[in-house]
């Protein structure tokens, strides 16, 4: 298994919108994000850990302004916490590993896909493209990416 991990090395990598909203829970303005409108065939990681969170066969336009997903590629990479801030309750979606603040998940997504939508920030997330999956160490989630078209 990959060492899926938080470093000091990683975290002094981090730009500092990416540091604002991995470490301090910060929100990325909607609309900003980088992968936003990414339609190409590959899985995000965490920005932080490098540890496997969605699939683009798993992404769709919600049209909330960030990067949104139907379901985790790795359930056991992605973290539910409780988050009552805001004056709000909503839950919060974290990397396990990385402990990254990923975004929040809510019950508002496609009901034929399981109903929920992980609301994502591009700046916890670096995409990693199907065609170099497999020499990055993700091979192992290739069937859980469609085929480029």
């Amino acid at each position: 298994m990959a060492d899926y991990r938080k470093t000091e090395d990683a975290i002094a990598r981090l730009s500092p919108e990416q540091y604002r909203v991995t470490q301090q829970g910060g929100t990325e303005a909607p609309g900003s994000g980088e992968y936003l409108g990414n339609k190409a065939p590959g899985i995000y990681v965490d920005i932080v850990s490098g540890e496997p969170l969605f699939a683009s066969t798993d992404k769709y336009e919600s049209g909330c302004g960030w990067p949104s997903f139907t379901k985790p590629i790795e359930p056991a990479n992605v973290n539910e916490v409780a988050d009552r801030s805001h004056g709000m309750v909503r839950t919060e979606v974290r990397s396990t590993h990385g402990d990254s603040h990923l975004g929040h998940v809510f019950d508002d997504g496609p009901r034929d896909r399981g109903g929920l939508r992980y609301c994502i920030n591009a700046a916890a997330l670096r995409f990693v493209a199907r065609a170099d999956m497999e020499a990055a160490g993700y091979g192992a989630y290739l069937d859980q990416v469609e085929d480029a078209r």
